[in-house]
């Protein structure tokens, strides 16, 4: 009898240690993939069908995809380092600029979105471009390649600058002090740079493309992840498609230049360029000659849509690792970009612009209970990303994070979206609000307000500004903004302009 009492009770035991067990894998994985410089245009399944995206169409169809996605703007030209401390916060724009002198001095490290996660019960995992203002190796569990702003020798351009400064007024052309991958390709026999040569670094720097590297460390942390009973957040942060947009020779040969297209709303040279700060001192808008060429155009675009396609087919692996790891079932997966890019639109190659190329990137996620090939057209924000995960996670969203969950959009149990309107701000160059269908650009330097009705110019290429019927129109969006600002702690005061136009 005593036998069977204890055996009975080991029995109890061993069912409720594999109860617990059961519970604790009821958290799902969640695995998130972040692009650099990656525009909303850049994917086939999107309506783009000159760029070969054969595994992010994968995850669109079986996903849920939203179609206007936005980031808040950036405090410098380096919009990806404000994205991505706001998307590890939860903090809006110029909130996080002031949040972020904290993680220099190693304080509120717990209220990291990977900290928050981990203390869920997650294994944290990290790879990849960082870009924020306290190393990963305090806030996330393993940590594999730590990258930084860009491949390259992005000092080499500030050394440019300052050079370009002193010979002003010389006769000592320019072009000939750019360090090798800017101000190119002067003409058709122009061959100073390829980008499928791996003397030049870059993203070849240590002998293995970089987005290799990462899918490499995927496939590390998913044999680790196998072995334990928690579950698992990846935080996957690809480099590409940011310049220098190197890739292997098979990938450029996918886009010969008679293929390529201009995009609609190119221009040789945008007049607002150096006004809004994106004339030749801003790194990104040096990499192509001025005024631009379509030839030179082209071929940033076929080196742009190689590195994502190279890109792309990493992505590709690592879907097909985690299916054989067979958590799947139980594992959501998000994709987006810390923002867009131009590569040639309104005559910009950057991303320091209010215009949608540039601050509108894709965002996709996909899982158990998300709904398959469905296009969601509410307007969220790139940062939303971080709550949506805390929501699968069962982490009840602090007080503090500004974004919102994206799931009830993407089920369908919300129509309505979380944003009255957009808010973009640049510096004190650039300011906008996007609603309703409208956009309202404010450029402060030059007092200068542009108004695009996106419903009918989706390329934003009238300006109606100036046109009488849409005075009403100008002046209701500049008096949201300008409350947008404020629930904001915008810093930038443009109501003097505001005053002055609604006097015209």
């Amino acid at each position: 009898m005593k036998n069977i009492i204890a055996l009975t009770l080991i029995a109890l035991l061993f069912s409720c240690k594999e109860e617990n067990k059961a519970e604790k894998k009821q958290d799902p994985n969640i695995v998130f993939i972040f692009a650099d410089d990656m525009t909303y245009t850049a994917i086939n399944a999107l309506g783009n069908t000159e760029i070969q995206t054969p595994n992010l169409d994968r995850l669109s169809n079986q996903g849920t995809t939203f179609t206007h996605t936005f980031n808040m703007g950036g405090w410098n030209g380096a919009i990806c380092a404000a994205s991505r401390a706001m998307i590890n916060s939860g903090r809006s724009l110029w909130e996080v600029n002031q949040f972020r002198k904290n993680w220099v001095k190693n304080k509120e490290l717990d209220k990291t979105w990977s900290k928050l996660m981990e203390a869920k019960g997650y294994d944290t995992y990290m790879t990849g471009k960082w870009h924020v203002d306290v190393h990963p190796t305090k806030i996330f569990n393993n940590v594999a390649h730590v990258r930084g702003g860009m491949p390259g020798d992005a000092w080499e351009h500030s050394k440019m600058v300052k050079k370009f400064k002193e010979l002003k007024g010389t006769n000592i052309n320019p072009s000939t002090i750019m360090p090798v991958g800017y101000n190119r390709p002067l003409s058709e026999n122009d061959t100073t740079w390829n980008p499928a040569d791996k003397k030049f670094g870059g993203f070849w720097e240590g002998g293995k493309h970089w987005s290799e590297i990462i899918k490499d460390d995927a496939f590390n942390f998913i044999d680790k992840a196998e072995k334990s009973d928690n579950p698992f957040f990846m935080y996957l942060a690809f480099n590409a498609p940011h310049d220098p947009r190197q890739a292997p020779q098979e990938f450029l040969d996918k886009y010969p230049l008679d293929k390529i297209s201009l995009p609609k709303s190119w221009l040789p040279e945008y007049p607002y360029k150096d006004d809004m700060g994106c004339g030749p001192n801003l790194r990104d808008e040096a990499l192509a000659p001025f005024p631009r060429t379509e030839y030179a155009t082209k071929v940033h675009i076929k080196e742009y849509y190689a590195i994502i396609t190279h890109l792309d087919e990493q992505i590709g692996k690592i879907l097909d690792r985690l299916e054989a790891t067979g958590k799947m079932d139980n594992t959501y997966i998000i994709f987006t970009a810390d923002h867009g890019l131009s590569v040639g639109r309104h005559g910009l190659i950057g991303k320091q612009s209010q215009f949608d190329h540039s601050i509108r990137a894709p965002f996709m996620i996909s899982g158990p209970t998300i709904p398959k090939d469905k296009k969601v057209k509410e307007d969220i924000y790139i940062q939303d990303a971080m709550a949506t995960t805390l929501e699968l996670a069962g982490i009840e969203k602090p007080e503090y994070v500004f974004f919102n969950s994206v799931l009830d959009l993407a089920t369908g149990k919300q129509t309505k979206g979380n944003y009255d309107a957009i808010y973009n701000g640049y510096i004190d160059l650039q300011r906008m609000i996007r609603k309703d269908g409208y956009k309202l650009i404010v450029y402060p330097k030059i007092e200068k307000v542009l108004l695009y009705d996106l419903n009918n110019d989706p390329e934003e290429m009238h300006d109606l500004s100036e046109d009488d019927a849409y005075k009403t129109k100008v002046n209701d969006m500049f008096k949201d903004l300008i409350k947008l600002q404020k629930d904001m702690n915008d810093p930038l005061d443009i109501s003097p302009i505001y005053n002055k136009i609604k006097t015209i």
